[in-house]
């Protein structure tokens, strides 16, 4: 994040909402970039983020592949749900027993232009009735596909990210799942600006 303040970038993090310490988090955001997830970890800290990731970014990445791999986080295989539906029940399970937060990205792959992409439900479903006492809470994500609107390089300069958490939903009081899934796209949906 630091470094790209060289660039002119400013972060913002926008979360009215007291975050209880001790309980499972499921973070739900869309995705933009590649530059949503250091700050979206850097706020989130004190709730030992973890991420479901693919696979791919288990490999290559000095830091980043390394973390992803030993730190916690899953790493699936979007084209073989007979390896990602285990790992994502084993990850729903470790984020149940030890209280940390899971960010997951429903949208499957990042949106190049902001405009959102409709959420693949699967992962969310399990990961949710494997942490039955989680909180759910939303994040929208604005401005950080600008980063890469030409590319890798040149990346783009003087933009401002912004992050807004939404009101916290407790899992256990929602008995259609589905219904709370919908409610969450919303949420994150409503807030973006393009």
């Amino acid at each position: 994040m630091r470094c790209l303040n060289v660039l002119g970038t400013s972060f913002s993090f926008t979360n009215p909402y007291t975050i209880e310490k001790g309980k499972p988090l499921i973070i739900v955001s869309n995705h933009q970039s590649m530059y949503d997830i250091s700050p979206i970890m850097w706020y989130m800290r004190k709730h030992h983020v973890k991420f479901v990731a693919k696979k791919e970014l288990g490999k290559g990445l000095p830091s980043i592949s390394y973390n992803l791999r030993h730190g916690g986080s899953v790493l699936i295989d979007r084209k073989n749900p007979r390896q990602a539906i285990p790992a994502m029940v084993k990850f729903g399970e470790y984020i149940e027993s030890t209280n940390r937060a899971a960010v997951i990205f429903p949208e499957g792959t990042r949106s190049k232009d902001g405009t959102p992409k409709p959420f693949k439900t699967k992962g969310l479903e399990i990961l949710m009735k494997k942490t039955p006492s989680a909180l759910i809470v939303p994040i929208t994500v604005n401005n950080s596909w600008k980063m890469l609107r030409y590319g890798k390089f040149p990346m783009g300069i003087g933009n401002h990210i912004n992050f807004t958490a939404h009101k916290p939903l407790e899992l256990a009081n929602f008995t259609d799942r589905n219904e709370l899934i919908k409610t969450v796209e919303k949420t994150v949906v409503e807030a973006i600006v393009l």
